[in-house]
């Protein structure tokens, strides 16, 4: 059994939690909200109340055999993105490190968004990355803490480069089904692999030291994943437009603008290697639940 906290024990990190309690480890979620301690609750593992980015609060983290980093800075910019993920990631390797007994693992979870732009083709863990927003930079800057700061205070780091998440709650199922599509590709992870992905990474002591990039099998390209997903929910193809027809448009903030002309396409061959298994191996499965939902008559902007 290990001792295991999970920092920011949100959308993946509940699902991470609900898992690894099953497998019989011990699990602590950390939240700073009081809504968010009732749904580490809910979910059957012991609530911590903690802010990543209040230093002071840090004490209540329980011990721990293995540490999981997945707190959000809420979809805000680039300062709010480097007080949690930098900052608060320092805080907390901080804390641990400090103390008699520290980990032995510390799992931070990235997002592919570091790697910039490479004009559709594929990109894996040795790729170099080239954040292109000042947000992923930070991200980029986050990987960097969680690798050798880590191995400064004796704590093997490691980087889970998380892939575009969806599933519960997050399949955005109107998004492609009513349209304008943007062309362009999309790389996914459903939040049961996102999860599965940690646990097998901490479970098997793999990936010490090291990046691990999260994403399914099949990157997809945004038309054509548009137009099986009305095809499947019984609908017209929704209507599409191009990069350039988007970009033209007035609505865009400047690094929306950079997101959209970044272009890429994960390979999870690694991920493969170490032996993990998909629960969800491409959209085709990940999406099964979503559609069955939409065609019982389920809102698509509620799936």
């Amino acid at each position: 059994m290990a001792r295991t906290v999970i920092v920011g024990c949100g959308y993946v990190g509940l699902e991470l939690g609900r898992r690894l309690r099953d497998a019989g480890h011990e699990v602590a979620g950390v939240r700073r909200s009081e809504s968010g301690l009732d749904a580490v609750a809910d979910a059957g593992i012991d609530p911590v109340r903690a802010d990543a980015t209040d230093p002071d609060s840090l004490d209540a983290l329980p011990d721990a055999d293995w540490v999981v980093f997945a707190a959000s800075s809420g979809g805000r910019g680039a300062d709010a993105a480097r007080e949690v993920y930098v900052d608060g990631l320092w805080n907390v390797i901080d804390e641990y490190g400090d103390r008699a007994s520290s980990p032995d693992r510390l799992v931070y979870t990235s997002s592919t968004g570091v790697y910039g732009d490479h004009d559709g083709d594929f990109v894996d863990e040795s790729t170099p990355i080239e954040p292109t927003t000042e947000k992923t930079e930070v991200l980029a800057e986050a990987e960097r803490i969680a690798r050798e700061e880590t191995a400064e205070v004796g704590i093997d780091g490691t980087v889970a480069r998380f892939a575009g998440l969806y599933g519960p709650d997050r399949y955005r199922l109107d998004r492609y089904i009513e349209g304008p599509v943007t062309e362009g590709y999309l790389n996914m992870v459903h939040r049961d692999d996102a999860a599965g992905a940690v646990a097998f990474l901490l479970d098997a002591g793999r990936a010490r030291g090291d990046v691990v990039l999260v994403a399914d099998d099949e990157p997809a390209d945004k038309w054509a994943f548009a137009d099986w997903l009305a095809e499947q929910c019984g609908v017209a193809e929704p209507p599409k437009r191009t990069i350039e027809e988007r970009l033209a448009e007035s609505d865009l903030s400047d690094a929306a603008r950079r997101r959209l002309r970044t272009s890429k396409r994960c390979d999870n061959g690694r991920l493969r290697e170490l032996g993990y298994e998909f629960a969800y191996p491409t959209f085709r499965e990940g999406y099964r639940d979503a559609i069955e939902a939409f065609r019982a008559g389920a809102d698509a902007s509620e799936i």
